[in-house]
């Protein structure tokens, strides 16, 4: 599989487990707990396949920002977070870093 390819998945994980953290009620919660914890390894496990052939400071720049776009569009919808200028203008700035480190 390409490898670009699986970072895009763990990262899909990683946003998985972030907002699993707020289903799991601080863990106390059974299922969430457990879901949350396989998607985390799942999302690990798949970054470490990724990184045997791209750069470590690449791979997880564009794991962590899918992770974290992800995260924040999917917890307006979730969760009703606020959308602000300043909010959108932090995740256009991150897919720019995420664009810039694919191509360069």
């Amino acid at each position: 599989m390409n490898p670009w390819a699986i970072v895009a998945l763990a990262g899909l994980m990683e946003m998985g487990w972030a907002l699993g953290l707020k289903y799991s009620d601080g863990f106390t919660r059974l299922w969430p707990t457990v879901i949350t914890a396989v998607l985390a390894l799942g999302s690990f496990w798949l970054l470490s396949l990724a990184m045997k052939s791209l750069p470590v400071g690449t791979a997880y720049a564009v794991w962590v920002g899918i992770g974290a776009i992800g995260t924040a569009i999917a917890a307006v919808f979730l969760f009703h977070e606020p959308v602000g200028l300043l909010r959108v203008l932090g995740v256009a700035l991150i897919l720019a870093g995420i664009v810039a480190l694919k191509f360069a």
